[in-house]
């Protein structure tokens, strides 16, 4: 059977309503039209459902959603785990937020909060979880950066992210596949052991999970697609995703607890 040529892919990927329900049971009661709306990417609901497999959440837990865009993900943590959240973003104001949370009805256990990722206004130790969906990426390649934001977690804590990343380290040059569409930016994807190493060479916190999502890249390029379409304006990487076909782009999940002592102080 002959290679498929560039282009067949993204005809093939259409969005699979039952096969997202089978794969994001929890997401499939969150209203498709609302998400479609409030997406900023990669669908986050569907993320944090797949983070939320390896994180533990219990009712009552302080929750930093960190790079939260428009709540969405904020309000399914709300709602689902019955944690309180403080639903951080710099791109988006806090008040408009506000009227995203009053309108999913979970006034009073979601506090937007508008902050850049390197001045943030916690606490030291006031959350027992921190997650960041389909952001972490942006700031977290610093090697430094985790030894600030653990400060904000309690010892023990969970960390948990999922993230666009690549199955194996991209050069100076992408891979010749992507080569066409690639962006500057695209740098800040990385491989599921890059992100171990990037995290575990600090001594902060301990890795529970670090994997990647299967049939990511497909999941990826349907909601771009149906995006696309539903909104009449194209996405910037939606092709790219769906004709890489795996080969290269998909989402790497890791979680992880705060070390009860650090081992490099």
């Amino acid at each position: 059977m002959a290679a498929p040529t560039r282009g067949q892919y993204h005809a093939r990927v259409q969005y699979d309503g039952q096969k997202i329900e089978q794969r994001f049971p929890r997401s499939a009661g969150y209203d498709r039209a609302w998400m479609i709306e409030n997406s900023m990417g990669p669908n986050a609901v569907w993320l944090t459902e797949f983070l939320c497999e390896v994180l533990s959440l219990q009712p009552g837990m302080k929750v930093l959603d960190h790079g939260c865009g428009r709540a969405m993900s904020s309000i399914f943590l709300a709602r689902e785990f019955e944690v309180e959240v403080w639903a951080n973003d710099l791109w988006i104001k806090a008040e408009d937020n506000q009227q995203r949370i009053d309108a999913a009805g979970c006034n009073g256990r979601i506090h937007p909060v508008h902050a850049e990722a390197h001045n943030l206004p916690y606490e030291p130790g006031f959350f027992d979880a921190i997650v960041s969906l389909d952001a972490y990426h942006y700031f977290g390649t610093d090697d430094l950066y985790i030894g600030y934001l653990t400060r904000f977690l309690k010892r023990g804590g969970g960390l948990g992210v999922v993230i666009p990343g690549v199955t194996r380290e991209v050069g100076v040059e992408p891979p010749e596949n992507l080569r066409k569409d690639w962006h500057w930016d695209f740098a800040s994807f990385h491989s599921v052991e890059w992100w171990r190493r990037h995290w575990q060479r600090t001594g902060k916190v301990d890795i529970r999970t670090a994997d990647w999502l299967p049939d990511g890249w497909m999941y990826w390029a349907m909601w771009d697609r149906l995006c696309a379409e539903t909104r009449n304006e194209p996405v910037d990487e939606s092709k790219m995703v769906a004709e890489d076909a795996g080969r290269n782009l998909g989402f790497v999940r890791l979680a992880a607890q705060r070390c009860l002592q650090d081992r490099w102080p």
